[in-house]
């Protein structure tokens, strides 16, 4: 039996290299694409060389999306699982923000990842019977609110919205598909903020620390495994009780 094959926007570093690490554990093929590479991504490509494939290619481009994900379904022949992580974020008050800057947040998070999903999807739908998943990571501002990131949240809302409505329309072939909201994360970005940010920000979570990019991997494992077989059309909030 084949191992199942799980694709990820985005997963070269952060949030995404984390995702890759965890399919990878858990015995997936996985393939990836981002805009460039990392040092950490060609070591584990040079250390997993049969069952891991990662491409350079633009998520606001959707020529270039299309070819990589043929290009995925050509090389291991099925697609099981799409991991929607690839996402832009230009911080600022809508008063102040550029036309330009709105246009790249639309063109990458939402329409960007409409049309990865859609390709991811149509391979499976030519696809035997059998687990399939589709994972899109969202933002707990999509529901909570930030000053300074209205767009950025409207783009992350937009993809909870098309999470329920595709789980409709997918749910009878059998391909599940569930967002996840992400908190605070201790990652390089929240790395730049001063130590009393830091700490206002933790002391308001329930766990009383920022998640680390593994917390989220982990459930992504989870959430697109065998496991969750009768979980479909929710939006699961790892924001450490935000």
């Amino acid at each position: 039996m084949t191992s199942p094959v799980s694709v990820v926007s985005g997963g070269s570093r952060g949030l995404g290299f984390a995702i890759v690490q965890s399919l990878l554990a858990r015995g997936d093929r996985v393939a990836t694409f981002s805009r460039s590479t990392s040092p950490q991504l060609d070591a584990l490509l040079a250390a997993n060389p049969e069952c891991l494939h990662a491409a350079r290619a633009d998520a606001a481009s959707l020529l270039q999306i299309r070819e990589f994900v043929a290009g995925v379904a050509a090389r291991f022949g099925q697609i099981d699982h799409c991991v929607a992580n690839a996402a832009i974020a230009h911080e600022g008050v809508l008063a102040t923000m550029r036309d330009d800057e709105i246009e790249s947040m639309v063109a990458v998070n939402v329409t960007g990842t409409i049309v990865f999903v859609r390709e991811c999807v149509r391979q499976m739908l030519v696809a035997a019977d059998g687990d399939r998943s589709v994972t899109l990571i969202s933002s707990v501002v999509a529901s909570r609110g930030s000053p300074g990131l209205s767009v950025y949240a409207a783009t992350k809302a937009a993809l909870e919205g098309f999470c329920i409505c595709l789980a409709r329309e997918l749910g009878p072939r059998g391909i599940r598909v569930n967002a996840l909201a992400p908190g605070f994360l201790d990652t390089d970005l929240s790395a730049s903020l001063a130590m009393e940010n830091r700490e206002r920000i933790s002391r308001r979570l329930a766990m009383q620390r920022l998640g680390t990019t593994a917390d989220v991997a982990g459930v992504v494992s989870t959430v697109s495994g065998s496991g969750m077989s009768f979980v479909t059309s929710q939006v699961v909030g790892v924001d450490g009780g935000s």
